[in-house]
């Protein structure tokens, strides 16, 4: 059983992206939102021509797994079911995503709440979605999300827009995210056979992208979803300032996040990126949309300069500060809304993809506009072994805003 704690360091060590390996989509398809090969897309992840009538209903389900290691050797102690259901995109258009919800096998005082587990970055292949690693044993995040199971909550884990099913996936589109997260609350507790309160108490909970993700949904949540009894958010590491992470993240050995930044919201925003990229850049971009997940994009493409694949040479950092990508970096902002719910914002102060001062500024933003918020900060060095103190910390505070004790409030 110690064998896992070391697999999960040896998955971490490139967290929060890609998936991707040599194959690559032809240059020529960038100009459009993929709509990925669907010889490599299981027949579960295509969408329906008709969809349900609400947010949140439940399109179709299955029986799934969750193994905590790649040899599939260890399970989780809980049901799990693959779902289907309707969300909206950042336009409003209503679309299907896919997401897992795992319910523990052991019994729980009262009614179970149920935490939404906004995943970190994945990657943009489809086989990155985390309903699909999770069942083959390779999510990153299998530790946090075992760690939340095993205090008795049941866990909806979403795979966002695009992530598995048709299209891009539009990595930081804020508004999709959020609204896949709080739908897929919804969807857990009409989920037949789960057999979950339909008005029981529910967490958001994110890291990373997740803890932007679960940020978006917290801000958004009085006006979308405002029949949900969120008790409380919990936000690790979140890129609240893409411009400031953007500037962090090019020519880091992260770059390419940020390449796949360029992807997601260009895909949300149906911007054509293909004229700012060379023929070396399109490849780039084609290879990480459909052939890498985090860990493999990482080691591929390590200090990965923006400059390297554009058409005039110069940063795509230069590009966001002007039309049309000003406007959208701007409308992906955190910190305008008040969250109506008790928030948690966890950051380290030795974070090497998300600066700290992001995070920080965040729950500044937050204070500044009334909500409830509990700041706190470590010093575990580097960006993957914090989301470890962050679970650490999430979960008593968890466990006492289900339990509707006094929230915290440093603001």
């Amino acid at each position: 059983m110690k064998v896992l704690p070391s697999l999960a360091v040896v998955v971490l060590t490139a967290c929060s992206s890609w998936c991707l390996a040599p194959g690559a989509q032809s240059a020529d398809a960038l100009s459009s939102p993929r709509v990925a090969k669907a010889a490599d897309r299981p027949a579960f992840y295509e969408p329906p021509a008709t969809l349900p009538t609400r947010n949140g209903d439940v399109i179709r389900s299955e029986r799934a797994a969750f193994h905590l290691d790649p040899l599939k050797l260890i399970k989780a102690d809980a049901s799990v079911e693959r779902i289907m259901y309707r969300t909206t995109d950042h336009t409003g258009k209503p679309i299907a995503v896919t997401g897992t919800v795992l319910t523990p096998k052991k019994a729980h005082p009262g009614p179970r709440p149920i935490v939404a587990f906004a995943p970190g970055t994945q990657g943009l292949a489809d086989k990155c979605a985390p309903s699909r690693q999770m069942a083959e044993g390779t999510e990153y995040e299998a530790l946090p999300i075992k760690h939340l199971l095993d205090q008795g909550w049941a866990v909806v884990v979403p795979d966002y827009q695009g992530l598995g099913t048709p299209g891009v996936h539009t990595y930081m589109a804020r508004e999709a995210q959020g609204r896949a997260v709080l739908d897929s609350l919804r969807a857990a507790q009409r989920l037949q056979g789960a057999h979950l309160p339909n008005a029981g108490p529910v967490a958001l909970y994110g890291y990373s992208q997740g803890g932007g993700a679960s940020a978006a949904a917290a801000e958004l949540a009085p006006s979308y979803a405002p029949e949900l009894k969120i008790k409380g958010a919990v936000v690790g590491a979140p890129p609240a300032d893409l411009d400031a992470v953007a500037a962090n993240l090019d020519g880091s050995a992260y770059g390419a996040f940020f390449n796949y930044s360029l992807s997601g919201l260009g895909a949300a925003y149906g911007i054509d990126i293909e004229p700012y990229l060379t023929r070396h850049g399109k490849r780039v971009t084609g290879d990480l949309r459909d052939n890498h997940c985090t860990t493999q994009a990482i080691a591929k493409y390590p200090f990965l300069q923006s400059r390297s694949l554009t058409m005039d040479g110069r940063p795509l950092t230069e590009r966001l500060k002007s039309a049309p990508w000003k406007k959208i970096v701007a409308d992906q902002r955190l910190g305008t809304q008040r969250p109506a719910v008790p928030v948690l914002v966890s950051h380290s102060r030795l974070d090497d993809v998300v600066p700290h001062k992001v995070g920080e500024k965040l729950a500044s933003d937050w204070c500044r506009l009334g909500a409830t918020v509990k700041y706190t900060s470590n010093h575990v060095p580097g960006h993957i072994a914090a989301a470890a103190a962050t679970s650490s910390t999430a979960a008593p505070w968890l466990k006492d805003r289900f339990t509707n004790k006094t929230a915290p409030n440093t603001c």
